[in-house]
């Protein structure tokens, strides 16, 4: 498992060893003390799974504080374009976004820290979504950013990609 460091402080690109031969193929999809070694303290309570059409834009979601999420998410069948926002406003990286494509093919993941906005644009039908959380949801501290918001710039990329 290789572990990237993005330009945002905290969010990171991981990207499993993957094994193939006639047979198919086989990676570690999750690893805690590998993880651990990168982010201190990490631990996840709760998965979720979507399943989207080509063209679904879910996000930007995020929890407010105490109840804030990171995520571990990835891409079990399909693609799409995944993007951070940093919302904490500490931080020397603050309304920054970061953006990728994360799909079956290259399985990549990507670590959102808590504190960040999270979305993706779905790039193929029948697209499977993987999230693993290290908050529970609670619907009263849940919130989001619109994805055409005119600070962050980000619609011109989301339109390139139809």
């Amino acid at each position: 498992m290789n572990i990237e460091h993005t330009p945002l402080q905290g969010l990171l690109i991981i990207e499993p060893v993957i094994f193939k031969d006639a047979r198919g193929y086989f990676f570690e999809s999750y690893n805690q003390q590998k993880l651990i070694e990168a982010v201190s303290g990490l631990d996840f309570v709760q998965d979720n799974q979507s399943l989207s059409q080509k063209g679904v834009l879910r996000g930007l979601h995020f929890q407010h504080p105490p109840f804030a999420q990171g995520k571990l998410v990835r891409v079990i069948k399909g693609s799409v374009f995944d993007v951070a926002v940093d919302i904490r406003k500490t931080s020397a990286t603050y309304g920054q976004w970061f953006g990728l494509e994360l799909s079956e093919i290259n399985a990549k993941m990507l670590y959102v820290p808590p504190g960040f906005a999270h979305g993706f644009l779905t790039l193929e039908h029948n697209t499977i979504f993987s999230y693993k959380c290290t908050s529970y949801y609670n619907a009263n501290s849940e919130d989001a950013i619109m994805w055409n918001d005119m600070v962050l710039k980000i619609t011109g990329r989301l339109l390139k990609l139809f």
